[in-house]
């Protein structure tokens, strides 16, 4: 068991390394290209490795819509409003952004799935909003700050959208390989974005850093690949529930990165976010006590 909380620990620390990671390449490169670029990398990852473990690389006609919709959301729209967002606020502000996630995808499933929600989880989805709201005024009354509201609020766009993925996922859970349904929405993804990158082809040369183009593969093959992997094989152990407690590494390593090698400036107005993003998430993810 313990291996297995290792493996969501991790994956969910790659996530959030990856914030300070995209604003490194969101300074470099243009974000269509970045988006793309990505997707392009993962794809030639997954495709073999669906084959080895999944066989065909085939869905039916249905589930491939629904799969160009996730892509759709939870990766053009994401990756738009996060790489966007990161231009104009510090990664220190977009993790805390990036932690309401459970909280808004739990009001998706009331709202969109007409799914029940218990009392906390309406509590949850208080706390996440009092978080982006400590954090919106502290911007609107600074202007001088490093952080941004507009930049915290197309972040939360990006949350937004990946929410959207996770509720298209319900959906056809269980219908597809995880593998497999990866790679074609890597792929979907990568066709999107294409034509954004075109008129900017030759920014492309950039890659010419060793420097940039290790962070571009980092950023790929661990949000794209690694991390979903890690996150599903430490499923295959620990209930859902329980490991929905370890999204809280998404944040604090997304801080931890920002001071580190960002040298950003953690101030009182964080730690405010953090407690209650923080108490967001556990209310949002910790398992139900079983009944007796």
């Amino acid at each position: 068991m313990l291996i297995a909380y290792a493996q969501l620990a991790l994956s969910m620390a790659l996530v959030g390394a990856n914030v300070g990671v995209a604003k490194l390449l969101a300074a470099a490169l243009p974000i269509p290209m970045i988006a793309c670029l990505r997707c392009l990398l993962a794809c030639l990852l997954l495709w073999p490795l669906a084959r080895l473990r999944e066989g065909r690389v085939r869905v039916a006609g249905g589930v491939l819509r629904n799969l160009a919709l996730q892509a759709l959301f939870g990766t053009a729209l994401y990756n738009a409003g996060l790489l966007a967002g990161l231009r104009l606020t510090t990664a220190l502000e977009g993790g805390l952004v990036l932690a309401t996630l459970p909280a808004v995808v739990a009001l998706g499933s009331a709202l969109w799935l007409r799914e029940r929600l218990a009392p906390r989880q309406w509590l949850a989805a208080a706390l996440a909003a009092g978080g982006m709201g400590a954090i919106t005024l502290a911007r609107l009354g600074d202007a001088g700050g490093a952080g941004s509201a507009l930049g915290n609020a197309l972040i939360f766009a990006g949350v937004c959208g990946e929410a959207a993925y996770v509720l298209l996922a319900k959906r056809i859970a269980g219908r597809v390989p995880v593998i497999t349904a990866s790679f074609w929405m890597q792929a979907w993804s990568a066709l999107m974005l294409l034509p954004f990158c075109l008129p900017r082809l030759g920014a492309v040369a950039a890659l010419g850093d060793p420097a940039l183009a290790g962070l571009l593969a980092f950023h790929s093959l661990t949000a794209s690949v690694l991390c979903l992997l890690l996150w599903y094989a430490g499923l295959q152990r620990v209930p859902a529930g329980v490991a929905g407690v370890f999204t809280g590494f998404l944040p604090a390593t997304a801080a931890l990165t920002a001071v580190l090698l960002l040298g950003e400036r953690v101030t009182p107005v964080h730690g405010i976010g953090f407690a209650l993003t923080g108490a967001s998430l556990l209310l949002a993810t910790w398992p139900r006590r079983a009944a007796q």
